[in-house]
């Protein structure tokens, strides 16, 4: 069996930490570098559930793609969640290591994952990395349709093949506009707008809209957004990661047992349809008027 630091090693020639944003927070957050492992768990969040779900398989590596400490810690005490998380971990001798942003940007990245998952062709990145000579890593990528599609029909792909949630999917645009090329970024990506719209796709799928930059965005041009939950449209990345290491595994003859949660850690548990007051003329409702 490998120790903690070969597997970490291996790890970090997939996702290297230097390739992460100098804000991020990956790699390591607890283990021993000499304890054995034999089962690895990969999820999203680093969370109380996925930790439980890690002392049940008996795992002793979790992976997640989000950072426990984004914002760095004075205590891990365990009267506070992040520090009960951490207690759980080394009471049951379970490492924790983190790819965040340098897992966004890989080749194959997370948004490579997300394409996969919704059946597109990547043509290349959305926001290229300029130290790339090959041009394929980068955040974000631009992809093909197999074939044309509706805005709204792209949309009810993304609800069938992401993971189910709460929010499901919204839109903004045009249903019935023709899709044939499309942006997808994993995670929070109405900080690209401006890259997508100079891409000159027909639309753009990612997570965390809000309402200003989409507002905006709508006013700018005719592109169709498609907004996911953050969590689903990151979590074909632990399946694709798992599978990375599976091969890694089978090179080094380790005999890895390598396993993804299904454990749905989107913090939005459930979806109301708006059925209030429609103000969709702009004048006030007589009294008594259907709404």
């Amino acid at each position: 069996m490998p120790r903690l630091s070969e597997v970490i090693a291996a790890l970090d020639t997939l996702w290297p930490p230097e390739r992460a944003e100098q804000w991020d927070a990956v790699g390591t957050v607890c283990g021993d570098p000499d304890a054995e492992v034999r089962r690895v768990l990969f999820a999203v969040d680093p969370v109380q559930e996925i930790a439980d779900e890690a002392v049940e398989l008996g795992a002793q590596l979790i992976v997640t793609h989000h950072p426990l400490y984004l914002r760095g810690t004075t205590t891990v005490a365990a009267g506070h969640f992040k520090g009960r998380v951490v207690h759980t971990l080394i009471k049951n001798d379970i490492a924790l290591h983190v790819a965040h942003t340098n897992a966004d940007t890989a080749d194959p990245g997370v948004s490579d994952a997300l394409a996969g998952a919704l059946d597109l062709r990547v043509v290349r990145p959305l926001v290229p990395d300029p130290t790339d000579p090959s041009g394929r890593r980068g955040l974000g990528r631009i992809c093909e349709l197999d074939h044309p599609q509706t805005l709204a029909e792209f949309a009810e792909r993304a609800a069938k093949r992401l993971p189910a949630t709460a929010q499901g999917i919204r839109i903004a645009g045009d249903p019935e506009a023709v899709v044939r090329t499309v942006a997808v970024s994993g995670g929070s990506g109405d900080g690209l707008f401006e890259d997508v719209r100079a891409a000159g796709v027909d639309a753009f799928l990612t997570a965390d809209l809000r309402h200003h930059p989409v507002s905006e965005a709508t006013q700018h041009s005719t592109l169709g957004l498609v907004d996911a939950a953050h969590w689903a449209t990151e979590w074909p990345w632990c399946e694709q990661a798992a599978a990375q290491l599976d091969q890694l595994s089978d090179r080094h003859g380790w005999d890895l047992r390598v396993h993804v949660s299904h454990t749905v850690t989107d913090p939005w548990s459930s979806h109301h349809s708006s059925a209030g007051h429609h103000a969709s003329s702009g004048q006030p409702s007589s009294p008594g008027a259907p709404n």
